[in-house]
């Protein structure tokens, strides 16, 4: 029987991740954690604490859960991460560590873990990136996730390790908070709209960077995890895209639902991360091994959001 253990369960990606897996998989087959407890429809299911450096408790909860897959999702993300640099590493590098050894020692099926597209840098290609590329990440973030690409890689071609990998784009979703990511204005934006009207973005208005809905992203981690073994050809990370756009456009397209809504800028020390990405990525790869499509597009997206965000307001 499969058994899936998710870290950073309580976040932007784990919440929603956690909760269609559920319904996939049963909810007892689903075993949250996180460092704080889960709320509304996440709690219902089983959930345990933890502290993804701590490798004997790790273990402990693989063993007595019977874990069979790990979507490893914890970490601390770009803009956070620049404030204090040497844990950001520490936790994002251990913890992935933690989790391969793991899964090597215990024969584990399965290992997900997220890249992103902060593994770029200002020499890689800004439009349509390559699968394989200039890769000079300029944050503690995209350093970690560079290294974590070549530890997956290195996991699966020594070991065995069926690790798998997308390099997301900024995720867009509305259920819960941003969480300190460098894209996350195209989140908050949503909230300040409905309750302020107003919005001051801390990027440019005219900073293009490839985006997808969290539907989208929940939709091709699910299908990457399903997908026949001998269809992932790339163990570091796939390339992986739904759609780009700017402030700008992004305001724009929420003043057709919402005409006297307005937004200022203020750019920040996030403007320079945002230059050294790209715009739009190529996923040709993705949409070849495994059939990956997208279904949202920037006006598809914020329709929803604006229809589904105000019930949990």
């Amino acid at each position: 029987m499969t058994k899936i253990l998710i870290t950073g369960a309580c976040g932007q990606l784990g919440s929603e991740l956690t909760l269609a897996l559920r319904s996939n998989h049963g909810k007892d087959n689903v075993i949250a954690t996180d460092l704080r407890k889960p709320s509304g429809e996440l709690a219902d299911g089983p959930f345990e604490e933890l502290d993804v450096m701590n490798a004997d408790k790790l273990k402990q909860i693989v063993e007595n859960y019977s874990v069979t897959q790990i979507y490893h999702l914890a970490a601390i993300l770009s803009a956070k991460g620049e404030s204090n640099p040497q844990f950001a590493w520490k936790l994002n590098m251990d913890s992935l560590l933690n989790i391969l050894e793991i899964a090597k020692d215990k024969k584990l099926e399965k290992i997900y873990w997220p890249s992103s597209i902060a593994v770029f840098g200002p020499n890689t290609p800004m439009q349509q990136t390559p699968q394989n590329t200039v890769m000079d990440p300029n944050t503690v973030y995209g350093i970690s996730k560079l290294a974590g690409e070549r530890w997956c890689e290195y996991y699966y071609e020594k070991y065995g390790v069926d690790v798998r990998s997308l390099r997301y784009p900024g995720l867009i979703g509305y259920k819960a908070k941003p969480g300190g990511g460098t894209t996350d204005y195209a989140v908050d934006i949503f909230y300040q709209a409905l309750e302020q009207k107003s919005y001051e973005c801390f990027l440019s208005e005219n900073t293009y960077l490839p985006m997808m809905y969290m539907n989208d992203a929940i939709k091709a981690t699910i299908q990457l995890m399903e997908a026949d073994k001998a269809d992932v050809k790339v163990r570091s990370s796939y390339n992986i895209a739904a759609i780009s756009f700017t402030p700008e456009e992004i305001a724009s397209e929420i003043k057709k639902h919402i005409p006297d809504f307005s937004i200022s800028y203020q750019p920040d020390f996030r403007q320079k991360i945002a230059d050294s990405w790209p715009d739009s990525v190529d996923d040709s790869a993705a949409r070849d091994d495994w059939g990956w499509s997208h279904d949202y597009d920037l006006s598809k997206m914020t329709e929803d959001i604006l229809k589904e965000l105000p019930k949990i307001l």
